[in-house]
């Protein structure tokens, strides 16, 4: 498999891609973001097409909150195989991309290099392939896992940005959490073999099928596939778009939560439980004046407070608002507190073997 992937980064199967690809982008990081997300939008497109194709599928009565609802019934050896074996096949080919671009060269181009051409188009081509597979088998990997793993994934990916980008915006109003150098230098190192497998994982977790909520998914993570292949070059850690990866989770888990329960359900919590993570943390990042922070600081505070007055429950507005943030904060510091205790114990034990060598 290593050596199958390893001919997309051949400069004779990338020449034409990596012209093209440069001539765009090296000095216009947005041009390469727009073709990506332009990208995106197709490839969300053409599950839409052929989402009539199944339609006829025979699905079980939904069962509650835990159950995932769009899975067979009765799952087969090949059902089961076809999903695990593309989702493993594009995990592996992802990470071993992402470790040849962070060994093969130090520093950023405003451009894509070869590797970047061959993560984009490794992506595209498992994407097209879940796509067949869900038309020729159905069942993503949603069938022998939890629905809330899946959910989970992303989570995680929201919480260590948190992390990566505390020294640079802070945690709480500016002012940064004592994560300390260490543990902040290997979530830098490492992230991006953990941001690869939530987006790949939480992809083929799903079949490609075209509800409203799964297609709004979608796009949301072929931009997270999008950015995962775009390391080492200037579009990958623009403010704005990386803020804009941020921020879309508002606009998932909003509209997913209105579409599941309706505009009198939990969609509040979602709006401004992410949007309070911003108020928080997020704007603090983007140089903006005082001033316009306490703008929009007051307009969100405004806007929560007219919404759950008009709905009637006023009463639990802070308590309902509150709680995103406060699991994100704590999922946070505990996962900082587990990889500073990981890393030190690999210290000791590495300072121990040192010091009883003879």
């Amino acid at each position: 498999m290593v050596r199958g992937v390893a001919l997309f980064t051949q400069p004779r199967v990338v020449t034409l891609f990596t012209s093209a690809s440069q001539a765009l982008g090296r000095s216009r990081p947005g041009v390469v973001l727009a073709a990506g997300v332009a990208g995106a939008a197709v490839l969300t497109g053409l599950i839409w097409l052929l989402g009539d194709r199944l339609e006829t599928v025979a699905l079980r009565p939904d069962q509650g909150a835990a159950w995932y609802y769009w899975k067979l019934p009765e799952p087969t050896f090949w059902t089961r195989l076809s999903a695990w074996a593309g989702y493993a096949a594009h995990q592996v080919a992802f990470w071993w991309l992402i470790h040849r671009g962070r060994t093969a060269a130090r520093g950023r181009d405003a451009g894509l290099r070869p590797v970047n051409v061959a993560a984009l188009a490794v992506n595209v081509g498992f994407v097209l392939l879940h796509v067949l597979q869900t038309h020729l088998f159905y069942d993503g990997l949603a069938q022998d896992v939890s629905i809330f793993s899946s959910q989970g994934s992303v989570v995680l990916l929201l919480v260590v940005v948190l992390i990566l980008e505390n020294r640079r915006r802070g945690l709480f109003f500016g002012r940064p959490a004592p994560i300390g150098a260490e543990v902040a230098g290997f979530a830098r190192r490492y992230h991006g073999y953990l941001f690869a497998w939530a987006a790949v994982y939480t992809f083929w977790y799903h079949p490609a099928v075209a509800t409203g909520g799964h297609l709004i998914g979608f796009f949301y993570l072929f931009l997270l596939l999008l950015q995962g292949s775009l390391f080492r070059t200037g579009a990958h850690t623009a403010r704005w778009w990386t803020l804009t990866l941020e921020l879309l989770v508002v606009v998932h888990g909003t509209l997913v939560a209105v579409m599941t329960s309706g505009p009198d359900g939990l969609w509040p919590m979602f709006l401004f439980g992410f949007l309070g993570v911003f108020v928080i943390t997020q704007m603090h990042g983007l140089g903006l004046p005082v001033a316009v922070r306490w703008v929009l600081a007051g307009a969100y505070t405004g806007s929560l407070v007219v919404v759950h007055a008009v709905r009637g429950d006023l009463a639990g507005a802070a308590g309902l608002a509150v709680r995103i943030p406060a699991i994100e904060y704590a999922l946070a510091g505990l996962i900082a507190l587990l990889l500073w205790a990981a890393l030190r114990a690999t210290r000791l034990i590495t300072n121990g073997r040192g010091h009883s060598r003879p």
